[in-house]
């Protein structure tokens, strides 16, 4: 790889931090097990940019190689029986209100599937559904239909917690 490509691959995932963890934190609740999918959708995204034709914007591009790595190490981790403790989170208790809205909310995203949570993440993110559907394949009528039902369901998930 050119060092101007090396740059610009840089420059993409240093503007895109956010999301990364985000779909990190989404995917996976131990600190290490997401550290190692952080670098893992990095790993992937760098094997990957030479072949980036610049068809879509970079970040609908590495939502896209984020999410599917997150996937297959969710797929990966079930077939060798890892399962993911949805309490670790809940390991510090918080007198920080907005703190327990935010554990809330992303223990609510837990209970999700893999396209659930994928479809919230990039909503959280604030993306049109265009983009959404770019990234997810799901038509933009099927982004909106799923958001409503997402919703519905994480309203009943959060009045079970008592939220």
């Amino acid at each position: 790889m050119t060092d101007n490509l090396a740059n610009e691959f840089s420059e993409g995932i240093s503007n895109h931090l956010g999301i990364l963890h985000k779909i990190c934190r989404t995917y996976k609740r131990d600190p290490i097990d997401r550290e190692d999918l952080f670098q893992e959708i990095v790993y992937n995204a760098w094997k990957s940019y030479p072949k980036f034709e610049g068809r879509s914007k970079f970040s609908t591009w590495l939502y896209r190689v984020a999410l599917n790595t997150a996937l297959y190490q969710n797929r990966k981790d079930r077939f060798f029986g890892k399962t993911i403790d949805i309490d670790l989170m809940h390991n510090s208790v918080t007198t920080d209100v907005k703190d327990e809205n935010t554990e809330l909310l992303w223990m609510a995203i837990n209970q999700l599937n893999e396209t659930e949570k994928s479809i919230v993440v990039l909503y959280l993110e604030e993306l049109p559904y265009k983009e959404i559907s770019e990234i997810t394949g799901l038509s933009e009528n099927n982004v909106a239909v799923k958001l409503t039902r997402i919703k519905s369901k994480m309203k009943k998930i959060l009045e079970s917690y008592g939220a």
